[in-house]
């Protein structure tokens, strides 16, 4: 008999042009998620590429949609990790009730048996928790660093120069500090894995549509925070991610102009102008010290080519120059 006090999950994976990778996904969760109040919606954010199809055929041939466990949602453009997830959330389960919690799971991310039970206990035993986030690893095995601090002009400048001084003296700011090895509060999570509070989104919004791809979810918990909430990672709960599937971050020449756009966008929401300026110098200082760290050692820089001239140049407002498509319609939803 089902336990009435039972919490209502609905997992949400967006999909862009990776339809059997989105299946492998969607299978891996099925499997963990609680047979009853729980179900599934795949977004498709506006593929072209004929994923609809065989995403309704799939599903249909697995069974999955039968009492509306697995249901297919289409849109008709690709607004962005942020845009699609917040079709999930308004879509709520398939009898019109509003779930307890949204795990946001990347169409390249398969949970480990267990993970999202232990994402929800962590959310039901802890009423101010907003979100859980779990342990992330490669297919390798290797760890994803999936647990953050959330940015500031310290931490630009030392996650820029790379230089074991500057970190030992700014470590409470690196954004990007080791992985906790037992649950902790964090100040953010990547969305590649994390369950969401519906009651917290109802308070403070869903996602901003501004940002295309990055930042979102920082902003979303920074949000939060400020409203109360917290934000747990969970070693414990384990996923294997791809990454970079549908995004071809892997496969980059140049980082596209909507990241920029989505990191000043942050700075200057959250912060405003002048603080999103200084973390710009910030951010340029350390790539300048790295940079001359890397020509006097002969070793090969570790930012992607072109990466501080083009974020000086949109930062003053000027175009990139680059002969590669960053149209927001060229790239996908998924966070690496």
């Amino acid at each position: 008999m089902t336990d009435p006090r039972a919490p209502k999950v609905l997992v949400i994976i967006l999909n862009y042009r990776t339809p059997q990778m989105t299946l492998r996904a969607a299978e891996a969760a099925l499997r963990d998620m609680p047979a009853r109040k729980a179900e599934l919606v795949i977004i498709d954010n506006a593929s072209g590429d004929g994923s609809p199809g065989v995403l309704t055929r799939e599903i249909a041939e697995r069974g999955w949609d039968k009492g509306g466990r697995v249901r297919l949602i289409l849109s008709d453009v690709n607004g962005g990790f942020g845009a699609g997830c917040n079709i999930g959330f308004a879509a709520g389960m398939s009898d019109g009730s509003r779930p307890d919690y949204f795990y946001l799971l990347n169409s390249d991310a398969f949970p480990d048996p267990g993970c999202l039970g232990k994402l929800i206990d962590h959310l039901e035993s802890h009423p101010k928790a907003g979100f859980a986030g779990s342990h992330v690893r490669g297919e390798d095995g290797l760890d994803h660093t999936t647990a953050f601090r959330f940015p500031s002009i310290a931490g630009e400048f030392e996650g820029a120069a790379r230089i074991g001084p500057i970190t030992r003296v700014l470590r409470r700011h690196v954004i990007a500090p080791d992985l906790p090895t037992e649950t902790a509060r964090v100040d953010w999570c990547a969305g590649a894995s994390v369950l969401v509070r519906a009651e917290m989104l109802d308070q403070i919004g869903s996602f901003d549509e501004t940002f295309f791809l990055y930042f979102e979810e920082t902003d979303l918990c920074l949000r939060a925070a400020r409203a109360g909430w917290e934000c747990w990672y969970l070693p414990s709960a384990h996923v294997v991610h791809i990454g970079s599937a549908s995004t071809g971050m892997k496969a980059w020449d140049r980082v596209p102009a909507y990241w920029y756009a989505s990191r000043r966008h942050y700075f200057v929401k959250n912060h405003g102008r002048i603080y999103a300026a200084a973390a710009l110098l910030a951010k340029l200082a350390g790539g300048a010290l790295h940079s001359l760290r890397c020509a006097l050692t002969g070793r090969p820089p570790q930012d992607p080519p072109g990466f501080y001239r083009d974020l000086l140049r949109f930062g003053l407002g000027l175009p990139l120059e680059r002969s590669a498509p960053v149209s927001r319609r060229t790239v996908s939803e998924e966070n690496p």
